[in-house]
């Protein structure tokens, strides 16, 4: 009797000790993951010299709102410390403003918005592979494709005219997070990972000799905070 309930106890125990990462596992997380950029823009300036005219004040700039996604990512233990993740999101949709006085039109002018499809690739160290809390940090690159990039003034001098954000951005991502080890290899997670993002803003108009003219620098820049359940195979 003794030996049979020693049996089952080792048994119970046994998918608990089979949870922890191993080189070669797979790890497939499904997270909520909410975008916050850390935005910098110099419109105001910027445009003034596009257009030869001082049609906004100087102090005019750029906002891009914060939105939550769902993300899929998936792990590669190349040892049980050292993981290759790839952060595959749905395109991030964000409303794009003007902050501060624009042509006497103050503040939250709306421009649009923009969709951003978000790639990035991560090298990560993960710390307590062999306990249930795992934490790591990991480093990368970050591709951001802009889809839906068309914007337009709304209100002010430059009222009507077309704008559009110009090109995709590469860029390096820092990464920190927290696995939470269960059982049957299930795990939570926590992660938050900091991107570079830039790219160009351009205007079209009479008063740009009908070409598109930079009229600002927009570095995005921002943190990606993540909480989620993953599965190990």
């Amino acid at each position: 009797m003794k030996k049979t309930a020693i049996c089952l106890m080792l048994a119970a125990l046994l998918p608990a000790t089979n949870a922890y990462a191993e080189q070669g596992d797979w790890v497939v997380r499904l997270r909520a993951t909410n975008v916050s950029p850390n935005e910098s823009s110099r419109l105001g300036s910027t445009v003034n010299k596009a257009v030869g005219a001082s049609v906004m004040t100087p102090s005019a700039d750029l906002k891009v709102d914060s939105n939550t996604i769902p993300e899929l990512d998936i792990s590669y233990y190349w040892t049980k410390n050292i993981a290759t993740e790839l952060i595959l999101a749905l395109g991030s949709k964000h409303d794009v403003k003007i902050s501060g006085d624009s042509a006497g039109v103050v503040g939250n002018q709306h421009l649009g918005s923009i969709d951003a499809l978000p790639p990035t690739l991560t090298v990560q160290w993960h710390f307590n592979p062999d306990q249930t809390i795992d934490p790591y940090v990991g480093a990368g690159l970050n591709a951001t494709f802009m889809l839906d990039r068309n914007l337009r003034f709304s209100s002010g001098a430059t009222a009507g005219e077309k704008i559009k954000i110009d090109r995709s951005s590469f860029g390096p991502a820092l990464q920190a997070g927290v696995d939470i080890n269960l059982k049957d290899g299930w795990l939570l997670n926590a992660d938050v990972k900091y991107v570079w993002m830039d790219t160009d803003v351009e205007m079209k108009s009479a008063t740009t000799g009908n070409r598109w003219a930079k009229i600002d620098s927009l570095d995005i820049n921002p943190w990606v905070i993540s909480l989620g359940v993953g599965k190990r195979f």
